[in-house]
């Protein structure tokens, strides 16, 4: 009997070191897998954010290539560029000087009268191109990488597109169409000085619709207009009632505006400087000069251009003399 006991106790323990063998192979299988697992995904893992990290240094890298490639490049000439978009406008531009009163470079109102101001900060200048009415000028303008105010003329006939153009820029002016005393080559919808306000206030609703974002408006010609006191006060009143300020292109030397402006109470800005009125470079070159000079005298200035192509290059030479001065858009003034 003690035999039998004996032998079933050895079975006994047998089965229980059987048990215990399974259950180690059982863990170290399990542990086995969780570790191949384990070790699945984080290669895979590993070799995803190897991926991603050589697809970014790649594009890096293009990103690179691509920028010492812009760097290393000559910039296209200004002067081929500016042939080039403007060709077209050029062979029909009219000059500029059939903005002024009398047609004729003698005859080129002054600036207003201002007090010498010295400032804490550079003098600022504004510069404002006239006229601009196609998709060239703005690619012309916009070429020379400088802060240049557009004015654009109201949609025509000839420019029917002027509105769309503007739409694409942060800021802009609207050059209005104004009668003048001596040009017959009106723009369609001319201000003309014996228009009723009703008629004056519908245009500039009209205006205001069609530029929702315009701010300021500058005359077109209006030698005639701006000299007529009671078509200025219908002007401004329309004006003020949108929210709109009033630039006096100064075409005249006879201009009311500066009167109805301080009735309304508000202040008068006008142009001091016209750059083109003679469209030769270095007759440009030399005006680029003086609206530098009135700035510095004055802490501040108002030039005005066109976007002939001589004006343009003219500008564009003079980058390195216009650092003088601090060339601002017309809303720093």
């Amino acid at each position: 009997m003690p035999k039998r006991k004996k032998s079933q106790k050895s079975q006994t323990k047998t089965k229980i070191l059987t048990y215990i063998a399974w259950a180690l192979a059982l863990i170290a299988l399990v542990l086995s897998a969780l570790l191949a697992g384990y070790y699945i995904g984080f290669s895979d893992g590993k070799s995803k954010i190897e991926k991603l990290y050589s697809q970014e240094n790649a594009k890096q890298k293009a990103l690179l290539k691509k920028l010492e490639n812009s760097l290393s490049k000559k910039p296209l000439s200004v002067n081929k560029r500016l042939k080039s978009v403007l060709k077209k406008e050029t062979k029909h531009y009219i000059s500029a000087s059939h903005e002024i009163d009398g047609n004729s470079l003698a005859n080129v109102p002054k600036m207003a009268k201002r007090k010498r101001v010295i400032t804490p900060h550079k003098a600022r200048l504004a510069i404002i191109i006239d006229d601009v009415g196609t998709k060239t000028q703005v690619e012309a303008i916009k070429s020379l990488r400088l802060p240049l105010t557009m004015s654009f003329l109201p949609p025509s006939k000839a420019r029917p597109n002027t509105a769309k153009l503007a739409k694409l820029e942060k800021l802009y002016m609207v050059h209005l169409p104004m009668e003048a005393q001596n040009w017959s080559a009106e723009e369609p919808n001319t201000l003309r000085i014996h228009d009723q306000q009703t008629k004056i206030s519908a245009r500039i609703k009209e205006i205001k619709q069609l530029f929702p974002k315009v701010k300021y408006i500058n005359n077109h010609t209006g030698s005639k207009f701006t000299s007529s006191e009671v078509a200025m006060n219908r002007l401004i009143f329309a004006l003020s009632a949108n929210n709109i300020h009033f630039i006096d292109s100064r075409t005249t030397a006879q201009t009311k505006a500066p009167k109805v402006l301080k009735n309304f109470g508000l202040k008068y800005v006008s142009r001091d400087v016209f750059l083109d009125h003679h469209m030769d470079k270095p007759y440009v070159l030399e005006q680029i000069k003086k609206a530098i000079k009135v700035a510095k005298s004055h802490g501040s200035a108002i030039a005005i251009g066109h976007p002939h192509k001589n004006t343009l290059q003219a500008l564009y030479e003079s980058k390195e003399l216009l650092k003088d001065v601090e060339l601002v858009y017309i809303n720093r003034l």
